[in-house]
């Protein structure tokens, strides 16, 4: 792939197939899948994701318009991320105080945080794996206007900036309870790290040799080794923080070997897996209601991670159809005229 044809794409095809594994993986992996799928580490995939696309985005609209418009772009994520959010939130308060059990659960007690997206300071409980949308929310608020309104003329020293911060603040979010939150703010940015470059002809020169299948092996190398890796950095920083930004490195140098034409390219761009990457955010949501619901069947262990996967995919699909995608419409509809842009697998 040249430069050029890079920059001619409408859409990403194989990180709707990505997507789909990330988030399919992080469900096996909270209820009883196989433990070297590594699943939580499906969020850090989703993580380089969002910056990668929200900042080619960006720099595409600025290409085109000379410009960017914040109004339009906050518009956009709010319609993208916040109703089936919400709507998920309130179908599992209410269900936990149909139970009786809404104070006594960590969400209960934690609502004003999952309201206001400070989730990653909660404590779990069944909306716990909300967590990330506190991290990417915020990424949505600041980066635009940091990157592109306020400094665009010092934008690589911006984001080399903010992701040395991210993990010099790193052992002042590890506690008793070692969540470690700022590393999360340095997985996002190895995504715009690799939109700034792929955007740049010098950067893509930088990029292209990593456009081989060859990296795709050395990528999943890397994901089997997260428990080995985790173990010897095991430390005044717990291992399964320090290993992020290891992991969020090779996220960034695979995802330019599965936008190049290919036989990993081609699978993943395949129709269910472009089906299920639309509908991996309300997946990802849906978890613990799958969960609840597959509980009354007795399963365990790898049924258990396969019914709820199931079931989840089930749900996903009606909040997709009824909430998601009829929002994301009215999100683009007040678009400016001349102003349209091309979802990138967004």
């Amino acid at each position: 792939m040249t430069h050029e044809q890079f920059l001619a794409l409408k859409r990403f095809p194989a990180l709707d197939g990505v997507r789909a594994i990330a988030a399919l993986m992080v469900v096996f992996f909270h209820y009883g899948g196989p433990g070297f799928l590594q699943g939580w580490l499906g969020v850090q995939i989703f993580f380089v994701l969002s910056g990668f696309l929200i900042t080619t985005l960006l720099l595409r609209e600025q290409a085109r318009d000379g410009r960017i418009s914040l109004k339009e772009f906050y518009r956009r994520r709010a319609f993208r991320i916040l109703p089936v959010y919400l709507v998920v939130l309130l179908v599992t308060a209410a269900g936990l105080l149909v139970a009786g059990q809404f104070w006594q659960n960590p969400l209960g007690r934690d609502f004003p945080l999952y309201l206001t997206f400070l989730n990653e300071f909660g404590h779990g409980g069944a909306y716990g794996q909300s967590w990330s949308l506190g991290v990417e929310q915020k990424f949505y608020l600041v980066w635009p206007l940091l990157a592109f309104a306020l400094l665009p003329r010092w934008r690589p020293a911006v984001t080399v900036g903010l992701m040395a911060l991210a993990l010099a603040v790193v052992p002042f979010t590890v506690s008793s309870d070692p969540k470690g939150w700022s590393v999360h703010y340095f997985t996002v940015l190895v995504g715009c790290v690799l939109a700034l470059l792929m955007n740049s002809k010098r950067g893509f020169a930088v990029i292209r040799p990593f456009m081989t299948p060859w990296v795709i092996l050395l990528f999943l190398g890397v994901h089997l080794s997260v428990p080995y890796i985790s173990g010897a950095l095991d430390g005044a920083i717990p291992g399964f923080v320090s290993v992020v930004p290891i992991y969020a490195v090779a996220v960034g140098l695979m995802l330019p070997a599965l936008l190049a034409p290919g036989l990993a390219q081609r699978a993943l761009s395949a129709r269910p897996m472009e089906w299920l990457g639309e509908r991996s955010y309300s997946i990802y949501l849906v978890q613990s209601i799958a969960h609840s619901i597959v509980l009354l069947t007795g399963t365990s262990g790898l049924v258990m991670a396969l019914l709820t996967s199931v079931v989840a995919i089930g749900i996903a699909n009606l909040t997709y159809r009824f909430v998601e995608l009829p929002m994301i419409r009215r999100g683009r509809s007040h678009r400016p005229a001349g102003n349209a842009l091309a979802p990138i697998g967004q």
